[in-house]
């Protein structure tokens, strides 16, 4: 979402060059807030989540209706996706068996959690709405009829209605038997429903993502994130009784994280056999701050970091460490991570590992998981980071 954004720029510019008179519309999660900004470059129609009713009257040239701050509740289509590329050009699903075609749906949207850095909390303000089963399941049922094994299913936390989440992929499995799917359900949730998690096993569920981010509370409750690192831990072993592969996401560059901190992440995920369910990416990301996110109305105490002004170009806060270490420890272990495109996890987590290591002046810890076939552990071979 910040990447397209920030893509979309330089495009705007040039159509707007090209077409004074085109009217421009820019839709989706980035776009309200953004919108001063892309309305300076000439963009006349700014929506926001549920976007299609009005996005629809902007194609159609009918008025819009002005804008309430409610979330208008539609009446849903099954998408169109005849027009699209073959989903043997996106993205595959790797396993232990071979890959997969992976097709793309979501059952819900928005979210009806408030976690300060999320981009969906501005504009759905702790709010989603469910997209009917039979809905879901005729965009499931076209898109395996294209060639797709697997489903990935893109709400920002599939079980915001479990009820509803539940009766889908029974569904799911009961008509497409052998299609698998993947899922994106909080820690919190997780640990909530447990009783769940074997249903999502049988029914083709081949892994879990779940937005970690840290396993420091006192960084977890600055975030709001709902969960502390004893409840990730108790995630992470009910997962791996059942057997439902959890594929945690991270966010380890904050300004509260400190050297040691970073250091005790990764001697977690160690401890915790995740080496290999980890993508690398996960292990240098930094906190974005974008606009309208809820991180602004931290004191500046509390934000513990230089916050400077608006970055139009990045579209971030740019914030500063109040330990340059830090900074620099981020730019290495993502240095490290883009030279290592063809190594192992294993292999860069040793990387980073000693690394951390050297800048903290201790030996580098010997490792407590052993080194697993990458294979063993389903994965997309273009993933995408929640």
């Amino acid at each position: 979402m910040h990447t397209a954004t920030r893509l979309a720029v330089p495009v705007i510019r040039r159509v707007r060059a090209l077409a004074p008179k085109a009217r421009l519309c820019c839709y989706g999660l980035y776009a309200p807030p953004n919108e001063r900004m892309l309305r300076d470059l000439g963009v006349d129609h700014v929506l926001g989540g549920e976007f299609e009713q009005a996005l629809l009257a902007v194609a159609s040239g009918a008025p819009l209706q002005p804008a309430t701050g409610s979330l208008p509740r539609l009446r849903f289509r099954v998408p169109e996706r005849g027009g699209l590329p073959p989903l043997e050009r996106y993205a595959s699903l790797q396993t232990p068996t071979g890959r997969r075609v992976v097709g793309y749906t979501e059952a819900s949207r928005g979210c009806k959690h408030l976690c300060r850095h999320c981009p969906v909390v501005p504009v759905y303000g702790g709010r989603f709405r469910v997209v009917p089963r039979e809905v879901v399941l005729a965009d499931i049922r076209t898109q395996v009829e294209a060639g797709a094994r697997h489903i990935t299913f893109g709400d920002p936390d599939f079980f915001n209605g479990v009820g509803h989440a539940v009766a889908i992929v029974e569904a799911l499995a009961c008509e497409f038997p052998g299609v698998s799917y993947d899922v994106t359900i909080k820690v919190e949730h997780l640990k909530r429903h447990r009783d769940r998690l074997t249903l999502l096993r049988d029914t083709g569920c081949q892994f879990v993502v779940t937005a970690v981010e840290s396993v420091d509370d006192v960084v977890l409750a600055r975030l709001v994130k709902g969960h502390t690192r004893a409840d990730f831990e108790a995630v992470v072993e009910q997962c791996r009784t059942i057997g439902l592969p959890l594929t945690p996401t991270f966010i380890p560059f904050t300004p509260w994280v400190t050297l040691r901190g970073y250091f005790e992440l990764l001697r977690t995920i160690d401890a915790l056999q995740l080496v290999e369910h980890v993508a690398p990416i996960q292990l240098t990301l930094r906190l974005l701050i974008q606009e309208g996110s809820r991180l602004l109305e931290l004191e500046r105490d509390a934000l513990g970091a230089s916050l400077g002004p608006f970055d139009e170009r990045l579209l971030v806060y740019p914030w500063v460490h109040v330990d340059p270490a830090v900074d620099r420890l981020q730019e290495a272990v993502a240095a490290v991570v883009g030279r290592g495109l063809t190594s192992s996890r294993s292999e860069l987590f040793d990387q980073l590992l000693a690394l951390t290591a050297d800048r903290l002046g201790v030996a580098t810890p010997r490792r407590v998981s052993d080194a697993r076939d990458r294979a063993a552990v389903p994965y997309l071979n273009e993933p995408w980071y929640c």
